[in-house]
């Protein structure tokens, strides 16, 4: 597994693509969505939200066609669920899509994961993590992209991912997977409802970009932190940590916020973990790993909860 503990800084790109404002599809920016007239109707519209996401029966879930140029693709609503959980975290563990996505029915989604792979809108690879472990993954192939965003399932604003971009890397991004469902869950017991997910690709390219234009003023730190303000980010001396995942949710009074977090690994050098501290990131951990990175904001005088993964 190799180390993600860096911040960011800007380099040479050309990458031009607008950033656009984070929006979930159907619905309106809370700035402007009427009010509601009581706690009671919020309630009841996070319980339909609740009912929405639950898992259709599988006598009951019967396939539709979706086109993409002269083909016709059938799927379920189970597999179109399954391509937006693959096309949003670009990979996923098969044993941790069966219980998130699943409700635990393992049978079920190696179906379907079958029939999706036999239409070429899937690859799964087993790969080797370290010494003789090894790791089951699933991603969407460049066909399985193109049918999840005509299925418009996601929000337009949802960046979708396909292939496995690194290889070494995949145990840290299938458990980006993990982390994810973690913090929905507290989201969701807040009565909150999460709306969007950025991975740190994405944000490093939007930041990125605008760091760019900065040109002769790249060393300009007014100018950084205006910049790092600007995608909800901070300057640390003189850096711009990224985290590893944001999740962007409505909360149980209808405000749009955010929650930066942090895959902390037994990797981390204790700097590169105080720099993710300040910036504000909530930390996850693997078990073991948990003590140590402990120890390590202890060391520096930073308060900093860790959360097992």
């Amino acid at each position: 597994e190799m180390s993600r503990d860096f911040s960011y800084e800007p380099q040479d790109t050309r990458q031009t693509t607008p950033a656009r404002p984070a929006r979930h599809r159907g619905t309106t920016p809370s700035e402007v969505r009427p009010s509601r007239g009581s706690e009671d109707a919020r309630q009841t519209e996070r319980q339909e939200t609740r009912n929405r996401d639950s898992l259709k029966p599988e006598r009951l879930d019967f396939p539709r066609a979706y086109y993409l140029r002269d083909r016709a693709y059938l799927l379920r609503e189970s597999e179109v669920r399954t391509l937006a959980e693959l096309g949003r975290f670009r990979i996923v563990a098969p044993a941790d899509m069966a219980k998130h996505n699943y409700d635990g029915d393992s049978a079920r989604m190696e179906r379907d994961l079958r029939r999706l792979e036999q239409q070429g809108l899937i690859a799964q690879k087993t790969l080797e993590i370290s010494g003789k472990k090894t790791l089951r993954v699933a991603a969407l192939t460049k066909s399985g992209k193109k049918v999840l965003r005509a299925t418009d399932h996601l929000p337009e604003d949802q960046t979708i991912y396909d292939g496995i971009a690194k290889p070494r890397e995949a145990k840290h991004d299938a458990d980006l997977y993990r982390m994810y469902h973690k913090e929905a869950e507290r989201i969701e017991r807040e009565g909150g409802r999460p709306a969007r997910v950025l991975l740190d690709y994405e944000l490093k390219r939007d930041l990125n970009r605008d760091l760019a234009k900065l040109g002769a003023e790249k060393d300009n730190q007014d100018a950084k932190e205006r910049i790092a303000e600007r995608h909800g980010l901070r300057t640390v001396d003189g850096k711009i940590p990224v985290p590893d995942m944001r999740i962007e949710y409505e909360t149980a009074d209808l405000e749009l916020r955010q929650r930066d977090l942090e895959l902390a690994t037994h990797h981390y050098r204790p700097q590169g973990l105080a720099e993710k501290a300040k910036a504000g990131f909530s930390f996850y951990s693997q078990v073991e790993d948990a003590p140590r990175l402990r120890r390590a904001l202890d060391n520096h005088d930073i308060t900093g909860e860790i959360l097992a993964l």
